[in-house]
């Protein structure tokens, strides 16, 4: 189950506000939740094909872990840390199509094409 659809316990969960950092199956990941009312920094680890849930489970129903202020500040700063040096996070997406000069190019051809119709 992604972390993004994980909304349980259902009276404590009001939204998942932002998945900070989800390395994959059977690895921790880090979210912004709306806990009670109050944004709040949460953990889970990830399930994968034998155990899709990942953990904690309570009543069969996936659920998130809520941190201490004392600790969420570091845990969430470190979670953005490791989502930017991932391959597979968005800005890493960017910096391999910014030095893909091919692409690059293609691209700014198709933008002032576009920009020519509109104008």
């Amino acid at each position: 189950m992604k972390p993004a659809d994980v909304l349980s316990p259902r009276n404590k969960v009001g939204a998942v506000l932002e998945v900070v950092h989800d390395p994959g199956p059977r690895r921790m990941a880090v979210a912004r939740i709306l806990w009670e009312g109050q944004e709040k920094v949460a953990v889970r680890w990830n399930g994968d094909d034998a155990h899709p849930l990942g953990h904690p489970v309570v009543r069969r129903q996936p659920t998130w872990v809520v941190l201490d202020e004392y600790v969420a500040r570091a845990v969430e700063e470190r979670a953005r840390e490791c989502e930017a040096a991932s391959p597979t996070s968005i800005a890493s997406g960017y910096r391999a199509m910014a030095l893909d000069e091919e692409r690059e190019r293609e691209a700014a051809e198709w933008s002032e094409a576009a920009f020519r119709e509109f104008v």
